[in-house]
């Protein structure tokens, strides 16, 4: 039946239709075969061995000094390096200087709350406030990989790794220069005279633009995200599950793509890669065994899979990031190594069922304030 066969007046609602049960949900359920469909290529193995050059260098000095209990600091910092990955030397360069910017804020700020009283209880709602933050500032600087993933990961981690206020210089000083040497990597390739003669790639910033989309797809996405923080932070710190942040990262991760679909194929890709991550960092961890050479050797490796894969599949990714997490983790801070496991699978899956509900609830609350609007619009010339 037609919409013009329903008769409308001014000021009057119009009659109820009703779509079939569960129909709304079939229409934002993505097909299961898109879990294991792959991309293009698309010169990924470039990406993998900037990222891998940027990770190696500072962990390799800090080896060296014997201080790999500061690594996580150079590593959020080298994560610099992965931003920018399709565009030309000049304008990755420029936004990675934005993204080292909120990058080293970040680590530093969770160093700071580390030393704090009561930090499990300040790190969550400081979480859900650079997760807000960041994803205002990714849609208008146009980062690229888009999303305040990062930024949260790089707070949360810091601020649960034991420190004093004398790390919080180190960490700055650190996370710094790892960025600083990343960033470098990433134009090393302008010495070549080729790479000098190709047309720069646009990068549009514009602040303004940003600001005019926060009444509609933006604020939505950063209101869902800010929302989805808290909850998968409060229910672990309330429960005592021992590292809540990786529900926190979880729900991030999950929330990262554009829609609805989007959303449930990111947290099923997030929960099965880690399940199976968890699996390979159980046989990583006992090879290792705690040699710290070796789990060097494996963040570098591990950093380097992630990145050709990243665009190709995402949960052949998490498969790699989750024992890169786990031994980034280790270098920083040992712990028990099943306990760790454990908690990894918990609160990932907890994390990703935040980010499923949260996304569910908004499609549903967005579909019913459509319906609302309908049923009230008046009939044009009537």
């Amino acid at each position: 039946m037609s919409t013009a066969s329903i008769p409308l007046t001014t000021g009057t609602r119009s009659p109820r239709t009703h779509a079939p049960a569960g129909a709304g949900l079939r229409g934002t359920l993505p097909h299961p075969r898109r879990l294991i469909e792959f991309g293009p290529h698309e010169g990924a193995h470039r990406v993998a061995l900037r990222a891998g050059i940027a990770m190696a260098v500072p962990l390799g000095l800090l080896f060296a000094a014997g201080r790999l209990d500061l690594s996580l600091y150079a590593v959020f910092g080298a994560f610099t390096v992965l931003y920018g990955r399709s565009h030309s030397h000049v304008p990755r360069l420029r936004m990675q200087a934005t993204a080292a910017v909120a990058l080293v804020a970040a680590v530093v700020a969770g160093t700071a709350i580390c030393t704090l009283p009561g930090r499990e209880w300040i790190v969550v709602p400081a979480v859900a406030v650079v997760a807000v933050g960041t994803t205002f500032l990714s849609d208008a600087l146009a980062w690229h990989p888009p999303g305040s993933l990062f930024f949260v990961f790089a707070l949360a981690a810091c601020a649960s790794v034991p420190a004093t206020a004398a790390a919080i210089p180190l960490a700055l000083v650190l996370a710094s220069a790892s960025a600083a040497f990343g960033m470098l990597v990433s134009v090393v390739g302008l010495a070549r005279p080729a790479a000098r003669r190709v047309a720069p790639t646009s990068w549009r910033v514009s602040f303004a633009e940003a600001a005019a989309r926060l009444g509609s797809g933006l604020g939505r996405r950063m209101l869902l995200v800010g929302v989805a923080v808290l909850v998968a932070g409060i229910v672990p710190t309330v429960s005592g599950l021992g590292h809540p942040y990786w529900a926190m990262v979880a729900a991030v991760a999950a929330l990262g793509a554009a829609d609805t679909a989007g959303h449930l194929l990111r947290a099923g890709h997030r929960v099965l890669g880690t399940v199976l991550g968890v699996a390979l960092a159980a046989v990583l961890l006992a090879v290792a065994g705690g040699a710290p050479v070796l789990l060097v050797a494996l963040v570098v490796l591990l950093q380097m899979a992630a990145e050709l894969f990243v665009l190709r599949n995402y949960g052949l990714t998490v498969v790699f990031v989750t024992p890169l997490a786990l031994i980034m983790a280790q270098l920083a801070h040992p712990v028990d190594e099943w306990g760790m496991l454990r908690d990894r699978t918990v609160e990932t899956l907890l994390g990703a069922a935040v980010a499923v509900a949260a996304s569910l609830a908004a499609t549903a609350l967005a579909a019913r304030r459509r319906r609302v609007t309908t049923e009230l619009r008046p009939t044009c010339g009537s």
